[in-house]
C-alpha cells in the first residue's frame, strides 16, 4: 500500500517522471502510468479519465478494466462517482461503490466486480483536468495515507498533462493549450482585434514536479518562504501612506505566509516525493477546490489572497518573475483575471485588445479601454488558465466573443470583418468636415466622449463638433492618493488647449457604484448603483468637490467653461452643487484670479425622477445631458451589470421613447439645450431614432461619429418621425423593426 513508507511514494513518483522522459506515444505513457500506480497500490484497477471537453470526461487509460472501453466510455460532468469527483474537486472513497450516491453502472468496462473505489481529482490551480481512480475487489475503504498519496500522484499527472505528456497523434487525446477554444463573454468596449496573447500575470510552469532529495526541496521551500515573508514585511514597512483596507490585505498575507499548517502540509508533500514547486501548487489547488465550494463569501474572497501569495512563492522558487525581460508580442492582447486602471494605462495604446475574466461594463478597466478605443471583452471565464503567452487570439468586442488559437477558417472570416470595418472607416473619413444635416435640412450636432489627453486628437480626426462628456474621474482612479488641485488644473488646462476652442463639457467626479477610488474605502451597500455615488459623494465630501471646481476654474483662465453634475435626482441637489460652483468662482475672483468669461452649468439626467422636476429647474439649467446608460437601467429596473436582464429591454421600446419625448418637451418649454450621452448615442439606428424624436445633440465614442453621420446624411428625419408615429398608432410596442425597415428603403 502507499502508506508503507515515504520512500515507496518517492519511488513511484520517480518512475512516473521517468515515464515522461521515455520516448513513445501519449497512449503508451498513459497505459504505463496506470500499470505503475495499480502495482504500487496493489489494486486490481487504475484508470485515468481526462476531459474531452468542459462537460465530458473520457476514459483514456486503464489497468484492470476492459481494454475496449478506453476512449469509448464517456460521462457528463457530475455523472457517476467519477463525474462527482470532477465536479466537486473532492475525493470519493468508498468500500461499496455500487451503493454510493450517484453511482453509475457502466457495463462496457467490466467494473461491476470491484467493490472498493477511490477517485481523486486531477487538477491544477483551479483548472480541472480529469480524475484518477483505483479500484479493488476487496470491500474496504482506503486509508487516509493512501488517499493522500494518490492525491500527490494526481498532482504529478496534472503537471505532466500541463507539460503535454499525453498529447500525440496516435490517440487523439486532448490537452489544454493545444486546440481552438471560443469564449463567450460580454462586451466591455466595442471593436475587433487580432493579435497575440500577453498574460498580465503569466502562469508559472512547474517543469520539475518530482523532487529527488526531500531535504534539498524542504531547504529550497524554507528559503523561498523566508524571502516571501521579507517581501511582505517590506511592503508593510512602507505602508504608512496606505489606507486601512490595503494594509489589512498585507496583514492577511503575512498571516498566511506564517501559517504553520501551510508549511507542514507542503513539507509532507515533499516527503512523499513532490518538488518544492509542486507542493506549493498542490496545496493551492486543494485549498481552491475547498474554498470554491464554500457558501461563505468571506472565505471565497480569500481565494484571491491565496492565489496571489502562492504565485509569489512560485515565482521566487522558479525565477519566473515579472523581471524576466520578456517583451510584448506583436499586436498584444492583454489577458487578465482583472486589472486596475493605472496598470492598463501603463500598457496604453500598445495593446490591440483586452480580455478579462471578471470586470464590468462600468468598471475602471472598461472606462480606460473606452478612452483608449481598445476592444474589451469581460466575463471570459477561465481564459487565464487556457491561454499561453504568444497564442493567436481574436477579440470581437461587438459580440463579446474571443477565439483563442482559432482555426484558419474562423481567422479568415474575422479578418474579412476587420477589413470591411476598415474600409467603412475610410469612407467615413471623407465625411469628417461635413455637417450632419439630414435630407429635410435638420442639423444634428455630433459630440465625442473623452477622459484622457490621448482622446483629444480624435476631435479633429473624427470630425466631432466638441466634447459632450469629459470624464474627470480617470485622473482620480489612476492614482494612489487624491490628486492635488494644481495637478488637476494643469491637466484640465492642457485638455482645453487641445480642444482648440471647441466646447468641452466637464463632468465632475463620478465615483461610487463600481467606480471606487483606490484610496477610498468601499461602501458596504446592498445596491451600490443606487447608493452613495457621483454628486451625492461630492455634496457630502465638500472638500473634494471644492478642490475639483477650483481646478476647473483655474484651468479655464478666462475661457468659457461648461460643468455638469452627474446623477442628479432632485432639483435641490443641482442647486446645491451649482451654488458651490458659484461660490468657488466668486472666491477665485476675490483672490484676483481670472474667472471664466462664461460659465455654463448643467445636469445629467440619469434618474427618471429628474424628468418630473418643476419648470424652474429646467429654466435654471444651462443645458441637460441625458445619461442613457444609467437612465435605461433605472427606467427598466434592469441592472446593466446583470447579463440575465440587461439585454432583455430595448432602447427602442415605445415606453422608453415616450419618456424621452417627455424630457424633450420639458427642455423645449424651458428653452434648455438637450443632448443624449451614452452607448446608445453611438449606435446608428438608436441615434437616428433619437434625432427623429427631436434630440439635436448626441455624444458618443469617436469611432461611432462616422457611422452615425453617414446615416443621418442619407435619412429624412421628418419621414422617419412619420413612420414612427404611424407604427405607434397601430399599437406597435417596439419601434426597432419600423426604423430598420425605413433604413432598408434608403
Amino acid at each position: 500500500m502507499m502508506d508503507r513508507s515515504e520512500s515507496d511514494s518517492r519511488s513511484l513518483l520517480r518512475r512516473l517522471r521517468d515515464t515522461l522522459a521515455t520516448p513513445g506515444g501519449a497512449q503508451d505513457r498513459l497505459d504505463h502510468i496506470t500499470h505503475l500506480i495499480a502495482d504500487s497500490m496493489r489494486t486490481q484497477v487504475c484508470s485515468i479519465y481526462l476531459f474531452r471537453d468542459p462537460e465530458t470526461l473520457e476514459l483514456c487509460a486503464t489497468e484492470g478494466l476492459k481494454p475496449e472501453s478506453v476512449h469509448q466510455t464517456r460521462m457528463r460532468l457530475g455523472e457517476g462517482l467519477v463525474g462527482r469527483v470532477a465536479r466537486t474537486g473532492k475525493s470519493i472513497n468508498t468500500g461499496d461503490a455500487p451503493s454510493a450516491p450517484g453511482f453509475r453502472y457502466m457495463p462496457e468496462t467490466g467494473e461491476e466486480i470491484y467493490s472498493s473505489f477511490l477517485g481523486v481529482p486531477i487538477q491544477r490551480v483551479g483548472e480541472k483536468l480529469g480524475v484518477l481512480v483505483v479500484q479493488s475487489k476487496e470491500a474496504r475503504e482506503f486509508s487516509e495515507d493512501e488517499v493522500y498519496g494518490l492525491e500527490v500522484v494526481a498532482m504529478v499527472i496534472a503537471e505532466m498533462t500541463e507539460l503535454g505528456a499525453f498529447v500525440g497523434n496516435d490517440d487523439g487525446i486532448g490537452a489544454a493549450h493545444r486546440f481552438p477554444v471560443m469564449f463567450k463573454g460580454a462586451t466591455g468596449q466595442e471593436g475587433a482585434a487580432e493579435g497575440h496573447v500577453w498574460l498580465h500575470e503569466p502562469r508559472v510552469v512547474v517543469t520539475n514536479p518530482v523532487g529527488d532529495d526531500p531535504e534539498t526541496e524542504r531547504h529550497r521551500l524554507e528559503r523561498a518562504i523566508e524571502a516571501l515573508r521579507a517581501q511582505i514585511d517590506e511592503m508593510l514597512a512602507n505602508s504608512a501612506t496606505m489606507d486601512k483596507e490595503h494594509r489589512s490585505v498585507l496583514e492577511t498575507y503575512r498571516m498566511l505566509a506564517n501559517s504553520r499548517g501551510w508549511m507542514r502540509r507542503m513539507s509532507e508533500d515533499i516527503g512523499l516525493g513532490l518538488s518544492a514547486e509542486a507542493s506549493v501548487e498542490k496545496e493551492q489547488s486543494t485549498a481552491r477546490a475547498r474554498l470554491e465550494q464554500s457558501g461563505d463569501a468571506y472565505l471565497r474572497e480569500r481565494l484571491n489572497d491565496l492565489d496571489d501569495l502562492s504565485n509569489r512563492l512560485l515565482r521566487i522558487l522558479t525565477g519566473q518573475g515579472s523581471d524576466t525581460g520578456a517583451e510584448l508580442p506583436a499586436n498584444p492582447v492583454l489577458i487578465a483575471r482583472n486589472i486596475g486602471p493605472a496598470e492598463l494605462l501603463e500598457y496604453g495604446r500598445k495593446l490591440a485588445g483586452v480580455v478579462l475574466e471578471e470586470g464590468s461594463v462600468g468598471s475602471h478597466a472598461a472606462i480606460v479601454a473606452r478612452a483608449l478605443s481598445i476592444p474589451l471583452v469581460i466575463h471570459a471565464s477561465r481564459i487565464t488558465t487556457e491561454a499561453l503567452n504568444g497564442d493567436q487570439i481574436l477579440v470581437d468586442g461587438d459580440q463579446g466573443v474571443v477565439h483563442l488559437r482559432p482555426e484558419e477558417s474562423v481567422a479568415k472570416a474575422f479578418r474579412d470583418k476587420i477589413a470591411m470595418q476598415a474600409e467603412a472607416q475610410k469612407r467615413y473619413a471623407d465625411l469628417r468636415d461635413k455637417p450632419a444635416i439630414d435630407k429635410s435640412g435638420q442639423e444634428i450636432r455630433l459630440l465625442m466622449n473623452a477622459g484622457l489627453m490621448a482622446d483629444l486628437p480624435s476631435l479633429e480626426s473624427s470630425g466631432a463638433d466638441g466634447v459632450g462628456l469629459f470624464r474627470t474621474e480617470l485622473q482620480f482612479l489612476t492614482r494612489t492618493r487624491v490628486p492635488r488641485r494644481d495637478e488637476l488644473a494643469a491637466i484640465y488646462a492642457r485638455v482645453m488647449d487641445a480642444a482648440h476652442g471647441k466646447r468641452l463639457h466637464f463632468r465632475t467626479l463620478d465615483i461610487g457604484s463600481d467606480k471606487v477610488l483606490p484610496y477610498m474605502k468601499p461602501q458596504d451597500e446592498p445596491n451600490p448603483a443606487m447608493g452613495w455615488r457621483a454628486v451625492r459623494v461630492g455634496l457630502d465630501k465638500r472638500g473634494v468637490l471644492q478642490m475639483q471646481l477650483q481646478a476647473l476654474l483655474r484651468a479655464a483662465n478666462g475661457r468659457p467653461l461648461s460643468v455638469m453634475f452627474p446623477f442628479v435626482a432632485t432639483e435641490s441637489e443641482f442647486y446645491a452643487a451649482r451654488d458651490e460652483l458659484f461660490r468657488q468662482r466668486d472666491r477665485e475672483a476675490a483672490l484676483g484670479r481670472t474667472v471664466p468669461e462664461t460659465l455654463s452649468v448643467g445636469a445629467m439626467l440619469e434618474t427618471p425622477s429628474l424628468a418630473y422636476a418643476p419648470d424652474r429647474f429646467f429654466e435654471a439649467c444651462d443645458f441637460i445631458s441625458i445619461g442613457g446608460n444609467d437612465l435605461k437601467q433605472f427606467f427598466f429596473a434592469a441592472d446593466r451589470e446583470n447579463e440575465r436582464v440587461r439585454r432583455r429591454y430595448d432602447t427602442l421600446d415605445d415606453a422608453f421613447l415616450t419618456f424621452l419625448e417627455h424630457v424633450i418637451r420639458r427642455c423645449e418649454a424651458g428653452n434648455t439645450p438637450l443632448s443624449f450621452c451614452g452607448e446608445d448615442a453611438g449606435r446608428p439606428i438608436e441615434a437616428l431614432t433619437f434625432a427623429a424624436l427631436g434630440i439635436r445633440k448626441l455624444s458618443m465614442r469617436p469611432a461611432s461619429i462616422g457611422p452615425v453621420k453617414h446615416l443621418i446624411l442619407r435619412a429624412n428625419l421628418v419621414d422617419l418621425r412619420a413612420e414612427i408615429d404611424a407604427a405607434r398608432a397601430k399599437g406597435i410596442a417596439n419601434l426597432r423593426e419600423t426604423v430598420t425597415r425605413y433604413l432598408a428603403g434608403l
